[in-house]
């Protein structure tokens, strides 16, 4: 299955959709850049890695989980969408995890620039789950679903930080054009004397 790359589908909602929408995509699409930095720097050892003493997600549990939830708000919000298959958390490797999320990020960002636009307002909804009630797209929809991901990826972190396989630093710019993403709080707080 082909799917359009999430830079593709941003450039088509930048031609119809308002600044507000615009911006909302452009979230997700930032939300789903910040999961490839972390699978590009992700030492290939803390794949598997728990924290120490728990019975925790691993990290290839947490993005498996990522890319499930991510066909299941499309399955329900936008049927018109091809789904990507699913992931097995305990088969799934690294690679897997990050052209599944790649293919995932991209069909969340049609299906937001799509419910956005208001192409069929009749069933312009975004349904999270089977038993809770639609929304309305807007921006509580998208803030819901970064937060679900961003949460969730956090977690992420604190695997191979606490099992001793140290992270690398993030490249600076490549989330966002000049939004100091993947910069630490002390280079921040350099920048900026009063923060």
């Amino acid at each position: 299955m082909t799917v359009a790359q999430p830079d593709r589908a941003l450039k088509r909602a930048r031609a119809g959709d308002s600044s507000m929408s615009l911006a909302l995509v452009e979230c997700f699409a930032v939300n789903e850049r910040m999961n490839q930095i972390v699978l590009d720097i992700l030492d290939p050892a803390a794949w598997k890695a728990r924290l120490p003493g728990t019975r925790s997600r691993t990290i290839a549990a947490v993005f498996t989980h990522v890319h499930n939830v991510r066909r299941k708000w499309i399955r329900l919000s936008a049927p018109d969408l091809e789904l990507p298959a699913a992931l097995d958390r305990s088969k799934c490797t690294q690679a897997e995890a990050r052209a599944a999320l790649e293919q995932s990020g991209a069909l969340c960002v049609q299906m937001i620039s799509a419910a956005l636009a208001g192409r069929s307002k009749a069933d312009a909804v975004f349904v999270r789950d089977g038993w809770a009630k639609p929304w309305t797209p807007g921006a509580a929809m998208v803030a819901y679903m970064v937060t679900h991901e961003r949460t969730i990826g956090g977690r992420s972190a604190c695997s191979p930080i606490s099992s001793g396989i140290p992270w690398p630093p993030a490249p600076a710019a490549e989330c966002g054009p000049g939004k100091g993403y993947g910069k630490s709080a002390d280079s921040r707080r350099r920048a900026d004397p009063k923060g």
